[in-house]
């Protein structure tokens, strides 16, 4: 299989790695992480170059681009930093969703709004006992006249107390169905009366945040109704191949980017006259470290051109995901294990990489649901 890129994939890769460097320089990541800070300036920046529209059809502003620019991009956003990623993913993925299933007056209205940064989007599933189990939702919604009542909590809203973000939060409107037949999706301003955001203390992902939301009363009107009532489930299938095969890309560019601070301190880093790096346990744990993200990243682009294709790469997806999730936790421990002393000081970005790790192997999909997919593709039926 052909993975050569186009020239306009070249470029695409190109202009992204430098608009990363020029807004969002390691000082600038720092702080960010820092004093927990959303990166304001850089989502516009991605928003002037038009990073927003590229999947999108030209007919609401976007660029017809496809899985491999949305691949190019997360890869070259991780590079610099896998938490700056969320910013961008989460809007992207929860737009190509109202692309999916949206009505054609959603559409109008959402997704010109989007890729010219107007409104944010940030994705709300999870709860304090529904993780992975999305049959056991307990946020509700109830009809009340042109109105939905929502009452209820959720936590690991990523993004969600971003400025003129719209939460995409998935609810039960029936209590007595199957989850399939009983979740819907709403659109939600963070700003909604009754809607309170707690931004939680996390390890890692510090700038674009986590958050805990809590439901009291909260009135949205029936136009923010996705897909239909009890049509959630199918919202939430519909964006899983793109979202998880994006979110492999990223874990690549992030475990890239850890090989290659570890490689560059390896080689200053000097002990007993010579460079860390000549000490063959040394040189070969970097070089086993380059094997993992180059097999993860052939993976990444193996799934992401089958979708390209039309064709259902499930499989390749989900390996995909399972793989670069844990290459990335792999050679970020790995890489504190070569900084020594200097990777666990605050002062180095080492440890940066290594916390935001942590959320890869369960976000977008643990690792462990990775693999009862891979064995129920497989016909051995996990329960």
């Amino acid at each position: 299989m052909d993975f050569e890129l186009t020239s306009e994939q070249t470029l695409l890769r190109d202009s992204t790695r430098k608009l990363m460097a020029r807004h969002a320089p390691i000082e600038e990541v720092r702080r960010l992480d820092r004093e927990r800070q959303y990166p304001e300036g850089l989502y516009r920046a991605w928003v002037e170059a038009g990073l927003f529209g590229l999947p999108f059809p030209e007919e609401y502003g976007g660029s017809n681009g496809d899985v491999i620019d949305m691949v190019l991009v997360a890869e070259e956003i991780a590079r610099t930093s896998a938490d700056l990623m969320m910013a961008y993913g989460g809007n992207v993925f929860c737009g190509l969703n109202l692309l999916r299933k949206g009505s054609d007056e959603q559409k109008r209205h959402w997704l010109p709004r989007l890729i010219s940064g107007d409104v944010k989007f940030s994705i709300s599933i999870s709860e304090p006992d529904a993780g992975s189990d999305v049959g056991a939702i307990s946020t509700t919604a109830v009809r009340d006249g042109d109105h939905w009542v929502l009452n209820g909590q959720k936590v690991w809203a990523s993004t969600a107390g971003a400025k003129d973000n719209v939460i995409n939060i998935y609810v039960k409107t029936d209590t007595k169905a199957h989850y399939r037949n009983g979740v819907s999706l709403f659109l939600v301003d963070n700003t909604t009366p009754g809607l309170t955001l707690k931004k939680l203390d996390m390890l890692g992902r510090r700038s674009t945040g986590t958050y805990e939301l809590i439901l009291d009363n909260v009135r949205v009107p029936d136009d923010r109704l996705v897909g239909g009532v009890n049509r959630g489930w199918d919202c939430i299938l519909s964006g899983l191949q793109v979202e998880r095969v994006t979110s492999a890309a990223g874990n690549v560019g992030a475990a890239q980017a850890v090989v290659d601070l570890a490689a560059q301190y390896a080689k200053d880093r000097r002990q007993f006259g010579r460079p860390i790096g000549a000490n063959q346990a040394i040189a070969h744990m970097l070089a086993d470290m380059a094997t993992e993200v180059e097999a993860a990243r052939a993976l990444t682009w193996l799934a992401a051109s089958k979708i390209a294709a039309g064709g259902d790469a499930l499989r390749e997806i989900s390996m995909a995901k399972l793989f670069s999730s844990e290459a990335y936790v792999k050679v970020a421990s790995q890489g504190m294990q070569i900084f020594g002393g200097y990777g666990y000081s605050m002062e180095y970005d080492m440890q940066r990489w290594f916390r935001d790790s942590r959320a890869s192997t369960v976000a977008a999909g643990s690792s462990q649901m990775q693999r009862n997919i891979i064995a129920n593709l497989m016909g051995l039926k996990v329960q």
